[in-house]
């Protein structure tokens, strides 16, 4: 074309070419994540038992490390309702009770019936066993689940104080019954106010770990789902996730329950752990302790779940040797956890393994200087006259 501004030359032509970055980010698929996540608990799991049956942890330990584990899946089935849906139950303990007293008397009455004892139990030597204890676990986390469902939908019309008093009174409700039921009745079912006695010991570190890594992939699965992110936009603005077409009382519900499932697993591993079933283990501070384990850890993250019911349980045992401070040391701890970081230990922060590992194979480290634009692709503009 000529005329080029009245000069008779022609106008230069603009041409812009993409030029594909050399360091393409690397990405894991999807299979190769749940493999990356499968070997470190495989890893985990080895170690462990290794361990234990070296004898490098004793009975007492490993009673301990038990413990830690239920209270990891009690504390991030807990994060469910308050870190993921924002709501503050105070009635888990309730959960955890009903759970495990299900799990204990269904085991302790079908033993007979397939022909197993105490130590048939306790060392799941047959697959009928196992096949009892994961029955009698999944049991108890119905009947709790059932019991959310009951209290889940009247309460969770009420918001903030009034939901944590009715769910706490919920929970009184179930350990005045467990305590006088036995009365009602005419026969022995519960124990009553003596507790339920006589439950095998069939929790051990191998079932206890299985639990805990199935409960947290379970729970992260939900949280990746559709499902979990209209959890997520309930907590954040109800009624614009209302507005949007989210049915808030069903979704409500719903993490009210998947949190009582899970909580009444958690309470049945409980019970073959201690072995006797007392009431008064399930008061109200039993339920302000598993909230603690959450709000310390970060509501929200299920790292901080776990890496907080850990210490939490730990800590007292670890200083039971200071019979007379480690109260004193476990309330000072959780003050100044409270004064310098409000928000908890990992705020909403979740780790990710897979994230790790893409980040090195993409020499993403967080010292290493990034251009301004390095997620723009460079482009060239070439000019012809």
């Amino acid at each position: 074309m000529k005329d080029y501004y009245n000069k008779g030359v022609e106008r230069p032509t603009l041409t812009t070419s993409v030029v594909s970055p050399s360091n393409k980010y690397r990405t894991l698929p999807m299979p190769a994540r749940y493999a990356i996540n499968a070997l470190l608990v495989l890893v985990f799991l080895v170690i462990g038992e290794a361990l234990i049956s070296g004898g490098v942890v004793n009975r007492y330990q490993s009673g301990v490390l038990e413990q830690v584990g239920i209270y990891i899946i009690m504390a991030v089935s807990l994060n469910i309702a308050t870190g993921y849906l924002g709501q503050l139950p105070l009635g888990h303990a309730g959960f955890m009770s009903v759970g495990g007293y299900s799990c204990a008397l269904f085991i302790m009455k079908l033993m007979p019936v397939v022909g197993l004892n105490a130590k048939a139990m306790a060392t799941m030597a047959s697959p009928a066993a196992v096949l009892l204890f994961v029955g009698g676990v999944v049991f108890g986390g119905v009947c709790a689940a059932i019991c959310g469902l009951i209290i889940g939908i009247p309460a969770l019309r009420l918001k903030g104080d009034y939901l944590a008093i009715i769910t706490l009174g919920f929970a009184e409700i179930i350990r005045v019954v467990i305590n006088n039921i036995d009365g009602v009745l005419g026969f022995d079912f519960t124990g009553g106010a003596k507790g339920l006695s006589g439950i095998p010991g069939y929790t051990n570190f191998l079932n206890v770990f299985l639990t805990v890594a199935a409960v947290i992939f379970l729970i992260h699965t939900l949280m990746k789902s559709r499902h979990g992110r209209a959890i997520l936009a309930i907590r954040d603005n109800e009624i614009a996730a209302e507005a949007s077409g989210v049915s808030t009382t069903y979704y409500k519900t719903l993490a009210f329950v998947v949190s009582a499932f899970f909580a009444g697993v958690g309470g049945a591993l409980y019970a073959g752990c201690i072995g006797v079933m007392d009431p008064s283990k399930f008061g109200f501070m039993k339920s302000v302790e598993i909230l603690v384990m959450v709000v310390l850890g970060g509501m929200g993250s299920m790292l901080g779940s776990v890496v907080s019911a850990s210490v939490l349980t730990i800590l007292p045992e670890a200083l039971r040797a200071f019979s007379e401070f480690r109260m004193v040391a476990y309330a000072v701890v959780l003050i100044l956890v409270m004064i310098f970081r409000p928000q908890g230990l990992f705020g909403s922060y979740d780790f990710s393994l897979s994230r790790v590992v893409e980040r090195c194979l993409n020499k993403d480290f967080p010292w290493k200087k990034k251009p301004l634009d390095s997620s723009e692709p460079a482009q060239e503009v070439i000019a012809h006259e």
